[in-house]
């Protein structure tokens, strides 16, 4: 993400005197990374961002691992994962590595009395069922079903949810989420090429400026821990802000799907990548036009990556017994393609509605506990006929 933005009031020239009406000053603060090298936002606060309180003792919240090497084909009920009242205890690992968390979370009530900052991962919100408003120190973002919410790390944010019933597929990445080089010009614009531009994006909206003053809990976590803060003043006190750095979100439903006369590989679909790890979105589209095209995909071994696909909606011509919110893991170096039956199906066939998310990482993935609890154990005997 490398887009200009700005919101409220800023002062003509940064680091300079910006005053509030009764000749106080507002506080300018620096959200950077990388240090100072990469892209950044400047905010201005209404009180200084410093002033805690109080800060409890810190709460476990790391992944117990169920299985540490694997190298089986499996699949998992993510809609068994059981729904929770508060948001970030239905927050459940799955599949976990040292660069990203693939996380499924089933939140059925708002987040009314705490706010909530990754300060050791970005994530990506996928929205499944539900919809909302995620509010930030930035502004808001109102998602639906099909939204993918970019949080950086760092950044205070609130879900507010208008149903009890939502599904989210939520990645922690060490890494920040950027679009695929080749989409984007030198000057950082998506192409003409790329399968969703700019008009696609949600930024921030309606910047909300409170002046409170109280005690306001803000859980941060970092490295399997949530540290409860109590600040002074709301953390939403921002009067404007401006520069590179702010959640957005991009909603697979503006995925223009890249086809041709055979079938495209997988790297068409990408929506995000970093050096850890690459997202796709496999959405409705017309399927190969070549009169001996066969739509459904190829045997394939992934020998550098693991293959997390995460099933949306739909029918997918080259699997069997699909259900929504299932996961299957392709292990590294361990081939994997269409159930039987379903490549002499698929020939013929003009168009697919299917709807998915699929990550491919670099490391292994290890199995949680929460996994084990969800799993078909039989899913690498279902290319037997």
């Amino acid at each position: 993400m490398s887009h200009y933005h700005k919101s409220g009031k800023i002062p003509h020239k940064r680091h300079t005197q910006f005053r509030k009406d009764d000749g106080s000053l507002f506080h300018e603060q620096l959200i950077s990374t990388e240090g100072f090298s990469d892209i950044y936002s400047l905010v201005y606060h209404t009180h200084a961002p410093t002033k805690i309180l109080e800060i409890g003792e810190p709460i476990p919240d790391k992944p117990e691992i169920a299985v540490d090497v694997n190298l089986q084909h499996r699949s998992f009920a993510g809609f068994n994962i059981r729904p929770e009242s508060d948001y970030l205890k239905s927050r459940k690992a799955i599949l976990v590595n040292s660069d990203v968390h693939i996380l499924l979370a089933a939140p059925m009530e708002s987040m009314k009395d705490y706010f909530f900052k990754n300060s050791g991962a970005h994530e990506m919100i996928f929205i499944h069922q539900g919809e909302g408003i995620l509010r930030t120190i930035y502004g808001s973002i109102r998602f639906c079903y099909g939204d993918q919410m970019i949080i950086p790390r760092g950044t205070i944010y609130r879900m507010e949810f208008n149903t009890r019933e939502n599904r989210l597929l939520i990645l922690e990445s060490v890494l920040p989420f950027r679009f695929p080089r080749r989409y984007t010009n030198r000057a950082g614009q998506l192409s003409e090429q790329a399968p969703f531009c700019e008009r696609d994006i949600k930024k921030p909206e309606n910047l909300e400026t409170h002046d409170e003053k109280g005690s306001f809990l803000i859980k941060i976590k970092r490295d399997g821990m949530i540290f409860p803060y109590f600040y002074q003043y709301h953390p939403f006190d921002l009067v404007g802000w401006d520069g590179y750095l702010y959640p957005f979100a991009l909603s697979v439903h503006d995925f223009e799907p890249i086809t041709g006369r055979i079938h495209q590989p997988p790297p068409v679909h990408q929506t995000f990548e970093n050096d850890n790890f690459v997202t796709c979105a496999f959405v409705p589209r017309l399927f190969d036009y070549h009169p001996q095209a066969i739509p459904a995909p190829y045997y394939h071994s992934n020998v550098d990556s693991d293959e997390v696909l995460y099933y949306v909606d739909g029918d997918f011509m080259s699997r069997k017994h699909v259900e929504k919110g299932m996961i299957t893991l392709h292990p590294t170096g361990i081939p994997h393609g269409p159930h039987p039956g379903t490549v002499n199906k698929s020939i013929g066939k003009k168009e697919t509605n299917e709807l998915a998310i699929m990550v491919d990482t670099f490391k292994p993935l290890k199995l949680t506990s929460e996994a084990s609890g969800i799993e078909d154990p039989d899913y690498f005997k279902s290319w037997l006929e």
